[in-house]
């Protein structure tokens, strides 16, 4: 990353990584890794969220931009519209620094990485401070579909989606959610620890959820992959909603056990730590990176009863049906974690949720067919998607009589703003 000395790190950072995001199509998470690695604690920390957060509101951000500036923001050459998006982002939802210093440095990376146009970053940010985050912020409504999607900065089909799946209140809720911080959870390693020894020796503060026994969730910020904890395999950092999906399958010691699309295998080394690592639990990846990940996962966290296949989860197995329990956790929207995956409500799109059905119902009758006569699946994902989940566990009922719905209540959704978790959805299904 480039040196700036008149602006500052974090800002100059932010910058970088919004950049990366939308003109070369980086992921945040990946591209502020690689731009923050050399910035000390504090920088870091506020790198991170203006980073984050321009990400996250761009939808909003421009809809403001478009009436201070009187033009589209997509009319904008890209590196003049970083700059007021990062600097309109920080007057409006970030406090702490005083507007000419916002101001003047997105100026300066307009001025230095744009064609030209920083006298329209200096009046659209000095008329925005003069208006003050208040009043602009009270332009915005979410009485409709539309203007929630400029609100709470999500793509209109999105809050359509849910509008009409959830019902306004909640999608409003939820589209809130998805723009705040997100709970970090850890999941103790029960094959070497537990969750209130874990807790007791994290060095922060954390709470513990009395319906997930490995559940550990700091109250203070916490880098998990840092601790030396997570190295020798004490714990897998993992929201509550994942842990539920092995807790559904419910593994039991010496079952054979066989998880679809396993990578990077939070879920499969669940199941091994439910299953005392006894048994034999196959974990199919047919990306060999992936595959690779996975399997150094397994081994840091003592999952000895995982055997990693290099296979596609989508084509039939060849052997006879005779795993006791099978998870089919396929690729899906992942429309659940847009509040830890900064930039997917600007990736996901209407006709790849069409394509990614097709595939999970393909994945879920290859698991079905390799499941035992009595034996239970989990079909989970992290999307809110009623074409991902509700109708296409409907779809494959209908056309499989000999699987039901198992335990009361029908299939579990987690909604992050109900739950304070990511949003995933849980069906177990029973074989006759």
């Amino acid at each position: 990353m480039g040196s700036l000395p008149s602006v500052a790190p974090a800002r100059l950072c932010a910058y970088t990584v919004v950049r990366r995001v939308f003109e070369r199509g980086a992921y945040t998470d990946r591209a502020f890794a690689a731009d923050a690695a050399e910035l000390d604690p504090r920088d870091r920390a506020l790198a991170m969220r203006l980073a984050y957060g321009t990400v996250q509101r761009a939808g909003t951000l421009d809809h403001f931009i478009q009436a201070l500036a009187e033009r589209p923001a997509t009319a904008l050459d890209p590196p003049l519209l970083a700059a007021l998006r990062l600097g309109l982002y920080e007057l409006i939802y970030s406090s702490g620094a005083p507007d000419y210093a916002v101001v003047t440095d997105a100026v300066q990376l307009a001025k230095t990485h744009a064609r030209a146009g920083h006298g329209l970053v200096n009046a659209v940010l000095r008329r925005a401070g003069r208006d003050g985050a208040d009043a602009l912020l009270a332009t915005l409504s979410d009485d409709t579909p539309q203007a929630a999607a400029v609100m709470h900065s999500h793509p209109e089909w999105i809050a359509t989606l849910w509008w009409d799946a959830l019902g306004p209140d909640d999608a409003r809720a939820l589209m809130a959610a998805d723009n705040q911080p997100l709970e970090v959870a850890l999941r103790a390693n029960t094959l070497v620890t537990d969750a209130s020894t874990l807790a007791s020796r994290l060095g922060v503060r954390a709470h513990l959820d009395p319906r997930i026994p490995e559940a550990v969730v700091p109250d203070e910020p916490f880098d998990a992959h840092r601790s030396p904890l997570w190295q020798d395999g004490h714990f897998h950092a993992q929201s509550r909603a994942a842990m539920l999906v092995a807790r559904a399958l419910d593994p039991q010691p010496g079952e054979r056990v066989l998880d679809l699309c396993a990578a990077p295998g939070g879920k499969s080394t669940h199941l091994a730590a439910l299953m005392h690592a006894q048994g034999e639990l196959v974990a199919v990846e047919r990306n060999p990176r992936r595959a690779a990940e996975l399997q150094r996962t397994a081994a840091r966290l003592h999952a000895a009863n995982v055997r990693v296949e290099l296979a596609d989860a989508a084509r039939p197995r060849p052997h006879a049906a005779d795993f006791d329990r099978v998870l089919v956790d396929p690729p899906c929207s992942g429309l659940g974690t847009l509040q830890a995956r900064a930039d997917l409500r600007w990736r996901a799109s209407p006709d790849a949720l069409e394509q990614l059905t097709r595939l999970q119902a393909t994945i879920l009758a290859a698991g079905a067919r390799a499941l035992r006569s009595g034996g239970l699946l989990v079909y989970s994902t992290c999307t809110i998607s009623p074409t991902e989940n509700e109708h296409l566990i409907a779809t494959f009922l209908d056309s499989n009589p000999d699987f039901a719905l198992d335990g009361p209540g029908g299939p579990l959704l987690t909604l992050p703003h109900r739950d304070h978790t990511a949003g995933f959805f849980i069906a177990r299904l029973r074989r006759a």
